[in-house]
């Protein structure tokens, strides 16, 4: 199971400055989940450029306690202000905040904290027993089998949101457009350029992530204008008391905790889900299977128990596509992934395979990151609750500063700052008219892998390309599967019309 790897991670926490890192991440992390509309995605934007200079591992620790963190750090603003730091805590509020209102805030934010703690364990646990047969899987794998996965992702993100599914495709269809922009990966011909020199090595990545989740949710945020919290919390609902309660109460309810975790590290391991179906997944569930239903919405413990453990255990969950596959399961691992570029790790089956290092390292930091955010959150939730009543006026031209600059300094570039500002209003356009950013990002990330991979197909197959798709089972399995998640979201039409249509 690489234990070897595991405890020399470790090792390296304990013996060199790799930990400073790690509280770095966990703090940033903290104070990124804190604020509503920045979160996990907006901090790891932010750090792609910080870690340029910086050893590959390090710069693993930072990101994993970052991405360890943030879910946490949402929950306290939704338990004490009834505005989730981050969309997944959103199911926290239903039970979290009816607590604090009640004066039970302590208690609230103590079960958050130890069933974040757990979820995270849990979903870590699950990754570390997967990467082993992870291996044997991409070792089954060839150039067929990789443009089909990508496909399957791309369809997977594009309809897993519903109601969306024309929006994703056409979000999907201008991720791989921008792919494309460049040499070809075979033949080296220019294309898409306009006669640009910038673009002929491609769209960066860097500076459109960064664009598209930093600048853009800065954009809205000036918009809202105000501070990040309501006006109408009242310094007594940001009392913190009883918290030791509320972590003894997730050890007495363990089987929410244990189904929290096992839905969350599933729905993680599923492009494009995330944490926000999890966590409500989670808590419909803890729902429907309770005794008394009636008491959720009125401040049931266990209806903060249930969301935050799935919410932090999609984190292991989302790294199982990620590190087998190179396909994000989640925007917070698409942004991981640049991290990985910029390191001159390519997504895909060589992380796995020539990176077991980093990957272990990333484990070893997300593991102490989701305790270690729970033990610091915990002791400084009344003071991180105060960044809130932050005005956006501050907020703004501080994270965008820091984001123009570390994009500039990473090559020196003006243009690099341009496109993260072009990059910003298009992620803007999409977050106002409700298109999935996380769909273009991963096409994008995605888009050079496929058209390598079908070329390579139609090299080795002298251009029968279907023929030879259809001789090999793995494949087949790929298509099939693509087919059936595509004709996922008629079929519940279908059905929803069916039930609506009288006898």
């Amino acid at each position: 199971m690489g234990f070897d790897a595991l405890f020399s991670a470790g090792y390296e926490i304990v013996a060199g400055g790799s930990f400073l890192y790690l509280l770095a991440g966990v703090l940033l992390g903290l104070c990124f989940g804190v604020i509503p509309g920045l979160g996990g995605t907006t901090a790891l934007a932010l750090l792609i450029p910080v870690t340029y200079n910086m050893d590959p591992l390090a710069a693993m620790y930072l990101a994993g306690g970052v991405m360890g963190a943030t879910s946490f750090g949402g929950s306290i603003t939704a338990i004490l202000l009834n505005t989730p730091g981050t969309a997944p805590n959103a199911a926290t509020t239903f039970d979290g905040y009816p607590l604090a209102q009640q004066g039970k805030a302590g208690l609230a934010i103590g079960a958050s904290a130890a069933a974040s703690a757990l979820g995270g364990l849990i979903g870590l646990f699950t990754l570390l027993l997967f990467i082993p047969l992870a291996k044997q899987i991409v070792l089954s794998f060839g150039p067929s089998e990789f443009f089909l996965l990508t496909v399957l992702g791309l369809t997977a993100i594009a309809v897993s949101v519903r109601g969306k599914l024309l929006r994703g495709l056409i979000a999907g269809c201008v991720g791989l457009i921008f792919a494309f922009v460049g040499a070809d990966a075979i033949s080296g011909e220019l294309r898409f350029t306009g006669g640009v020199g910038y673009l002929w090595d491609g769209i960066p990545l860097v500076p459109t992530l960064t664009g598209m989740f930093a600048i853009s949710q800065m954009i809205e945020l000036a918009l809202k204008g105000g501070s990040v919290a309501d006006a109408e919390a009242t310094p007594g609902s940001m009392k913190v008391t009883g918290v030791w309660a509320g972590v003894k109460s997730v050890f007495t309810h363990w089987p929410v905790l244990l189904r929290g975790s096992f839905i969350g590290t599933i729905i993680g391991a599923i492009p494009g889900l995330g944490g926000t179906v999890a966590s409500f997944l989670a808590y419909s569930s803890t729902v429907q299977t309770d005794k008394d239903p009636d008491s959720y919405g009125k401040g049931n413990i266990k209806g903060v128990i249930a969301p935050e453990a799935a919410n932090n255990a999609k984190d292991g969950g989302s790294l199982i596509p990620t590190i087998a596959f190179g396909i994000p399961g989640s925007a917070e691992t698409a942004l991981f992934l640049g991290i990985l570029v910029l390191h001159g790790i390519d997504p895909g089956p060589a992380i796995l395979l020539y990176h077991e290092r980093e990957i272990y390292g990333l484990i070893v930091a997300l593991t102490l990151s989701a305790v270690g955010a729970s033990l610091l959150g915990l002791l400084l939730s009344r003071y991180l609750i105060l960044i809130t009543k932050v005005d956006v006026g501050v907020v703004v031209p501080v994270v965008v500063a820091i984001s123009l600059t570390g994009v500039y300094v990473l090559d020196g570039r003006m243009a690099d700052v341009i496109l993260t500002l072009v990059m910003g209003v298009i992620g803007y356009l999409m977050i106002r008219f409700d298109y999935p950013r996380l769909t273009l990002v991963i096409a994008l990330v995605l888009g050079e892998t496929a058209e390598k991979s079908l070329h390579q197909v139609q090299l080795i197959s002298d251009n029968q390309v279907l023929a030879y798709m259809f001789d090999r089972p793995i494949s087949v399995i790929l298509i099939v599967a693509t087919v059936l998640t595509f004709l996922l979201p008629m079929v519940r039409q279908v059905m929803a019309r069916r039930k609506m249509s009288p006898m």
